[in-house]
């Protein structure tokens, strides 16, 4: 069987890594090749196009950041999807909203080619020692055709239905990390602005069922102010505006995490973008930087009701 992999980011790289260890050979693009070095050799090819590398292989994975990248390499004018043989199987771990998956789906179909959708749960370093969680939308004979793959990248595999409901899986926990970091760092915020230290919050509010057990390990990045990338701030803020995207599709309201992904975005203008998600904490708790400094960025102008009332407006600079 041969397989390509396109997009060898922090998680694609670590995964078409795995790949490699049990013995797969692997046909590899990615937009710099620099990202692709480590993975060429006997086990290893570099494709200059995701067309010229979709003709050499059975079984496609794609990593990519954002759906406007996966339909580019798909769709684009070296798209891989009019390359792929029939029968062939595009396995797209993108972090991407359901809708998108289903609109891949159908291309995909078109042409013939067997399509999954697959995102992942786990940082870099779970990619590395192949503990990631695969989220599968699709067929189950086609997922039983890829999970001795799935399984040299991951340690579990969650069949989730239909085309869409692993992407829509790994929607919703991700917008759970995403508000629940944010929510942390707010409570974290306040605890402090009473008196209390960090340390004895940390101390006390870590291991008790008030608080989502992953931020245990964001612990050293706050205490150090240290946010070294296991996901990039700047995808957790994609990821939750997708989901916002999928609130307004199918109806539901999202108050929360329309405020939240706000936030996200207000901190990368800050300047956090490619650190850890994690630093959303900096972002709130740094009294000169925060959400208090962005918010006074805000004036207020005079408006008047119709009876000529004079009222005020929030109105941005």
């Amino acid at each position: 069987m041969k397989i390509g992999f396109i997009g060898l980011g922090i998680m694609g790289s670590r995964m078409a890594a795995n790949l490699q260890k049990h013995g797969y050979s692997l046909v590899v693009f990615n937009r710099t090749r620099a990202k692709a070095e480590s993975l060429l050799g006997p086990c290893g090819t570099f494709s200059d196009s995701p067309a010229k590398l979709a003709e050499q292989v059975d079984v496609l994975f794609t990593m990519l950041a954002h759906p406007d990248a996966v339909e580019q390499a798909a769709l684009g004018a070296n798209g891989f999807l009019n390359h792929l043989r029939p029968n062939a199987l595009w396995v797209d771990c993108s972090s991407v909203n359901p809708s998108f998956s289903k609109k891949m789906a159908a291309e995909a179909a078109r042409r013939e080619i067997h399509f999954v959708d697959a995102p992942v749960t786990g940082s870099a370093p779970a990619a590395a020692e192949a503990k990631l969680i695969f989220w599968v939308g699709a067929d189950m004979s086609d997922l039983e055709r890829i999970r001795p793959l799935l399984l040299c990248m991951g340690n579990k595999i969650v069949h989730t239905g239909g085309h869409g409901t692993g992407t829509s899986m790994k929607m919703v926990i991700n917008l759970l990390l995403g508000t629940g970091m944010a929510a942390f760092a707010e409570a974290m915020a306040l605890g402090e602005g009473l008196g209390l230290s960090s340390k004895m919050l940390f101390d006390s509010l870590l291991g008790t069922p008030v608080v989502a057990p992953f931020l245990a390990a964001k612990r050293d990045k706050i205490d150090n102010r240290t946010y070294e990338v296991e996901f990039p701030l700047r995808w957790m803020q994609k990821d939750m505006h997708l989901a916002t995207v999928s609130g307004y599709e199918t109806g539901v309201a999202m108050p929360l995490t329309n405020v939240t992904k706000e936030m996200y975005r207000l901190a990368m203008r800050d300047g956090h973008a490619t650190e850890d998600f994690s630093a959303i904490y900096e972002f709130v708790t740094d009294n000169d930087q925060g959400v208090q400094h962005s918010m006074s960025k805000a004036c207020c102008a005079p408006f008047f009701d119709r009876n000529g009332k004079k009222m005020m407006q929030l109105v941005n600079r």
